[in-house]
């Protein structure tokens, strides 16, 4: 699938009402399916209007082309992650580094691997449709909401927490990939969740006096 431009990736409108939002989300959920299914070449947009239970003519109202299709299928996702770690920085504010580190693994995992076929998919779609500069939009927002969750941890970090988010946001993102590389995730995941905490913990106590 070639790389798509900018332009080409810009929805069409952004729904305005329960009902129209509803429709995207449909149609979304429908790309999702679709790609699973048949995987990204074979894809096609009346595909995906069929699964969702639309016209093409609909679909096209929000859509203007597959690629854009797949790119708000990735940002939906992307976006779900990063509320997921969002929520649970706010939650886990001033308890202690281990609570805060587990608690942050498993949401996520949770978020990342709910589905690891629908993952997978998307991980594999992401370099043609701009999927790194969504990245990095979430990404900023990940670490941000990490420096503040870990700048109230009760055991005073000797490191700046803009830094200790940085490298852990890069293990969690390292782990991830790792699993949906592999051959098996599913089956990798709950022993890549170990090693990730203890990873975690054993440099977080390096951060604290």
């Amino acid at each position: 699938m070639p790389r798509a431009t900018k332009a080409t990736l810009q929805p069409r409108k952004q729904p305005a009402q329960q009902r129209s939002s509803e429709t995207v989300e449909a149609i979304l959920q429908a790309t999702i399916q679709v790609l699973v299914a048949v995987g990204k070449e074979r894809l096609t947009t009346t595909r995906v209007a069929h699964r969702a239970g639309v016209s093409v003519g609909t679909l096209y109202q929000y859509f203007p082309n597959k690629s854009a299709l797949l790119q708000a299928t990735l940002r939906r996702h992307i976006q779900g992650v990063q509320t997921a770690v969002e929520h649970v920085c706010r939650l886990e504010r001033s308890r202690p580094l281990p609570d805060m580190t587990t608690a942050l693994v498993d949401a996520y995992l949770g978020a990342k691997m709910r589905n690891v076929k629908e993952s997978a998919v998307l991980y594999s779609v992401s370099s043609d449709v701009d999927g790194m500069a969504i990245a990095q939009a979430a990404g900023k927002r990940v670490r941000h909401a990490l420096a503040e969750m870990f700048a109230t941890a009760p055991e005073g970090l000797t490191k700046e927490p803009e830094l200790v988010a940085s490298v852990v946001s890069a293990a969690l993102n390292g782990i991830s990939r790792r699993l949906l590389e592999s051959k098996s995730p599913e089956r990798h995941l709950p022993v890549l969740r170990e090693e990730l905490l203890t990873l975690l913990h054993a440099y977080l106590r390096t951060c604290v006096g």
